[in-house]
């Protein structure tokens, strides 16, 4: 079972191309550019919440849909093993389209 802080993620995806958009007031959305500065289809959102500091395994398997990642692959995408050129070659295997 997967747990990951709500902090620790929110890092890892801004720092591997997802952006906060500050216009929500129920949760943190987060659009991933592609490393040519183009907003793609993918998103997804961290409960602002002070309940939801860690986690949880099924928000996770959530989270990784929305991002179009197994949740293995997600958990790699916030640990750093998963590059950002690595998620992107990912996204255009899915015909995702980054440009």
């Amino acid at each position: 079972m997967a747990n990951r802080d709500k902090n620790t993620i929110s890092g890892s995806l801004q720092k591997k191309g997802f952006i906060l958009d500050k216009r929500h007031d129920d949760h943190k959305y987060f659009y991933y550019h592609s490393k040519n500065g183009k907003k793609t289809e993918v998103f997804t959102k961290i409960s602002h919440g002070t309940k939801y500091k860690v986690i949880g395994d099924n928000l996770l398997a959530l989270m990784s849909k929305q991002c179009k990642l197994s949740k293995a692959e997600f958990l790699d995408l916030i640990d750093c093993p998963l590059t950002q050129d690595l998620y992107e070659a990912r996204l255009k295997a899915q015909s995702i389209a980054l440009a």
